[in-house]
């Protein structure tokens, strides 16, 4: 008697599992990373600006990195019909949020600010933005090593989350615009 009740206990559970992945499935749900890129992102060239740096900052291989996955095709030049995101303004900030008795900080706050426009054919699609992340930590002196290898790590962090933030601000933005006529779209695949 035990086996069957436990056998229909696991068939109540499975169809229990089934009605909720058709019901999310039916309402439009989609997984982060599964969303088709909006036709401004599907090919686009990555510009930043910045005079003295020597290699692609870590928001710019983050936010390659995601188009990529999505399907974007990130081109090396900037060419007619390609949307070129803009990066300008990279900056990361560390502030003193508060300071203990011995007259030394105890808490700090990072912050990473980024400013980007999307230009196509010389029309601006997104108008120049400014997105910031920010987290704060604390300090302590006796772990010097560790809070350096701390303030390493969400740097890197602040970098990833923004460009997830950058790529959501985009797709919103986009679809946001009036869409081209049919005609216009003729020759280009979505």
């Amino acid at each position: 008697m035990k086996i069957d009740s436990w056998f229909c206990a696991v068939r109540a559970t499975r169809l229990a599992v089934v009605v909720a992945v058709l019901l999310l499935a039916g309402c439009g749900f989609r997984l982060a990373g599964d969303r088709p890129l909006p036709l401004a992102l599907q090919r686009v060239y990555i510009d930043t600006v910045e005079p003295y740096a020597v290699s692609e900052p870590p928001v710019e291989q983050a936010l390659r990195s995601r188009l990529r996955r999505r399907g974007a095709d990130i081109v090396a030049q900037p060419e007619a019909g390609v949307s070129t995101l803009r990066l300008t303004k990279l900056d990361e900030q560390r502030s003193v949020l508060s300071i203990g008795p011995d007259g030394k900080a105890v808490e700090f706050e990072l912050t990473t600010t980024v400013d980007f426009v999307l230009v196509r054919d010389g029309k601006i699609l997104v108008p120049s933005d400014r997105l910031n992340a920010s987290r704060d930590y604390s300090f302590n002196a006796e772990q010097i090593l560790a809070k350096e290898a701390e303030e390493i790590r969400l740097q890197r962090y602040l970098q990833d989350e923004l460009a997830d933030l950058l790529l959501l601000r985009l797709e919103a933005s986009l679809s946001r615009l009036v869409p081209e006529p049919a005609s216009a779209n003729a020759g280009i695949e979505q």
